[in-house]
């Protein structure tokens, strides 16, 4: 069975979230980082870098919420077929660890990086429901687990960006979220 390992209030929630919603059997192995399990030997053995999430799937072992992501949609057949869909996936999940979660989340460049973000978001979601089209997938996954957490971590208001607001009550609605992420 497929392993998860995680902390609390760690990225691991996003993989879980995948997880429940493809329905895929796993096991989740909370890790406590305030006691430093994460960077015992026997964890380093899966990541040498000590961070959570990290999978191990029989003998394969890996880590990068979105790298676990996106082997999870191919491997459990959640991928489109053609090299140039499966390429807009990786966009978008690339997108929301290397670029939206920075532009929301490092103080610095807030200001200036959240409507050059949301902005287009705000369009593409006032014409579809989801990143990929009408169809919910793992794309929305990555960037709709970045998106949720701006509300639990700070104090943004996201008046002027309505169809991503319309977007994070979609999303945080379905059953799965509710059940790797909260309410």
């Amino acid at each position: 069975m497929l392993k998860l390992y995680g902390g609390a209030r760690s990225r691991a929630s996003i993989v879980k979230w995948y997880l429940e919603e493809i329905a895929i059997p796993y096991e989740f192995v909370m890790l406590d980082m305030q006691a430093g399990e994460h960077l015992q030997p026997e964890f380093l053995e899966i990541n040498p870098i000590g961070k959570v999430p990290a999978i191990v799937d029989g003998d394969f072992k890996l880590w990068e919420s979105g790298a676990i992501l996106l082997y999870l949609a191919k491997k459990y057949g959640k991928m489109p077929e053609t090299l140039e869909q499966q390429s807009e996936i990786v966009q978008w999940v690339i997108f929301a660890n290397a670029t939206l979660g920075t532009g929301i989340f490092v103080e610095a460049s807030r200001d200036r990086e959240t409507p050059k973000l949301l902005t287009p978001l705000n369009k593409i979601f006032e014409k579809q429901q989801f990143l990929m089209g009408a169809e919910f997938g793992v794309a929305d996954v990555a960037v709709g687990s970045i998106l949720n957490y701006i509300p639990m971590m700070l104090k943004l208001d996201l008046s002027a960006y309505p169809a991503v607001l319309d977007y994070m009550k979609r999303i945080s609605e379905r059953p799965a979220f509710k059940s790797a992420i909260g309410d």
